[in-house]
């Protein structure tokens, strides 16, 4: 999946809805059952400009840190929404996007989550080289969702039972499944994914 974004990242001030506004698709986030902190991260967009995928975060603000016990004490989840795409021509007609999946989905909700992570082992001078193969193995994973590395479970989708591939490692978890549309993948750390239910997101500036 050609982005300009490889990983969400957290941003250091609030971001504005412009970026999101800009998608053809609904964007989703957790539903009215959390009433925690709720901030806009960014939209990832192909090499025509047109928004493809974005995220929005739950709950703590998750930071990188080396602290294991810091890490522990972070409550969050982050949604992940990817616009449902078949293969098609670029905007410009100059290229070929990819197809979109649910496995799309759960690769940018894993390489989502090692952003976030920082083993108390790894200094800054390895944590790159480190990240760069978790990555490939979250992109090999998420290319095998029938595998052994995943469960289903089935989660609300605007009310809807939904069924997601789910997976749990020492960094959080993370899963992924589809709403009409779209695919929603998700992260988190401190807080159950088996609680969990999305929503399209009515207002934006919920979040902004």
């Amino acid at each position: 999946m050609e982005t300009t974004s490889r990983a969400e990242s957290v941003p250091t001030a609030r971001r504005t809805p412009e970026g999101y506004l800009r998608a053809p698709f609904a964007w989703y986030g957790l539903d009215e059952a959390f009433t925690g902190p709720r901030w806009l991260m960014q939209v990832g967009t192909a090499a025509d400009g047109s928004v493809q995928h974005g995220s929005t975060g739950h709950g703590d603000t998750p930071s990188i840190k080396s602290d294991a016990s810091g890490v522990e004490k972070e409550r969050f989840a982050v949604v992940v929404t990817v616009a449902a795409n078949p293969v098609r021509r670029t905007g410009d007609g100059t290229g070929v996007l990819d197809a979109t999946t649910v496995s799309s989905a759960a690769w940018l909700a894993g390489s989502g989550l090692l952003v976030h992570t920082w083993p108390a082992s790894l200094d800054h001078a390895t944590r790159d080289n480190w990240l760069d193969q978790q990555t490939e193995t979250a992109f090999e994973l998420a290319d095998d969702l029938t595998g052994p590395a995943w469960s289903t479970l089935s989660l609300p989708v605007d009310g809807v039972p939904v069924p997601f591939h789910y997976r749990e490692s020492e960094f959080g978890w993370v899963l992924a499944g589809s709403a009409p549309g779209v695919h929603i993948g998700a992260y988190g750390r401190g807080m159950s994914a088996y609680g969990l239910g999305f929503s399209q997101i009515k207002d934006l500036d919920a979040y902004a």
